[in-house]
């Protein structure tokens, strides 16, 4: 009788926490766009990849289970029109099968298995876009990345999954704001990223033309740190909404994760990075970025 009224209060306390927690999540994305929240939020590349496959569910639950506050996942259409969460076109290098993601139907991609960080076969599946959104659901934010030809499907999943406050979907590459919108359908109440490049010549004119639109983020891609424009986008560093990336050298200027974990030089990484003011670093050391960011305060 004990144990059945131990597990009578736990199921109680689930579904009394669950709405709490999911207005939680709602609330921190609102207050990151309305320029209210203080500190930097740690965006998981692909999920916890060296600990499990990536984009995979398990990568979502260790995230989850670690504390970061975002998976990015990446989507790709099966030949029947459904979208599941791989970042290749082809499933040569995560699966143990070959071949591009749009020559099969979802049923046929169900058959075939995830390789792990190490290139080891695990018993996990290929998953669709809404099963993630579902075992993400109240849980953690998203970003959803390599959508762009899919939007309108992309979006649609969200609604009917009840996740569109807790997603960024990133919307294109050097796009102004003004051409997205005359080809896209965006919801007015969704958040969006597009992506920069800093070497392009009206880089400064395309991430104007997103001030426009209080639910927009920009991303800046830079593979060296001198730049003018970058230097400009300095200068007004905190008004626009940045997400930048710690991932490779190619996308920060040098600043990336492993300089900062293996040379251990996390002032010349991470922290240079930080000058510039991002709400959202999106690293493959999730871990330890956590770790760091707390450490300075710019972590609640």
């Amino acid at each position: 009788m004990k144990s059945y009224f131990k597990l009578l209060c736990l199921g109680l306390l689930l579904i009394t926490t669950a709405p709490a927690f999911a207005q939680g999540l709602a609330n921190k994305l609102s207050a990151v766009f309305g320029k209210k929240y203080k500190g930097i939020l740690v965006a998981a590349h692909r999920g916890d990849w060296r600990n499990a496959p990536e984009n995979s569910i398990q990568a979502l639950e260790n995230c989850i289970d670690r504390g970061f506050d975002m998976m990015e996942m990446d989507v790709q259409m099966t030949r029947d029109s459904q979208l599941v969460v791989m970042h290749d076109k082809t499933i040569d290098r995560t699966t143990n099968g070959k071949g591009l993601v749009s020559a099969f139907t979802l049923e046929e991609l169900r058959k075939f298995r995830l390789k792990n960080g190490l290139g080891r076969l695990t018993p996990h599946q290929i998953p669709t876009m809404e099963e993630l959104m579902l075992a993400a659901k109240s849980r953690i934010l998203i970003n959803v990345d390599k959508g762009n030809e899919h939007l309108e499907l992309v979006f649609k999943v969200l609604r009917e999954t009840s996740t569109l406050d807790q997603a960024i979907v990133n919307v294109g590459d050097n796009i102004p704001y003004q051409a997205l919108m005359a080809k896209q359908v965006i919801p007015v109440d969704a958040y969006i990223m597009a992506v920069v490049n800093m070497k392009h010549k009206e880089c400064l004119q395309i991430i104007e033309s997103y001030q426009s639109n209080p639910r927009s983020m920009l991303q800046p891609i830079f593979d060296t740190d001198t730049l003018a424009s970058l230097k400009s986008l300095g200068k007004s560093a905190g008004r626009h909404l940045l997400w930048l990336n710690s991932l490779w050298p190619s996308l920060n200027g040098g600043h990336d994760d492993d300089r900062a974990v293996e040379q251990k030089q996390t002032r010349e990484s991470w922290g240079w990075l930080i000058n510039y003011k991002p709400v959202i670093l999106q690293t493959d050391r999730p871990a330890e970025l956590l770790t760091y960011l707390k450490a300075k305060g710019l972590h609640r």
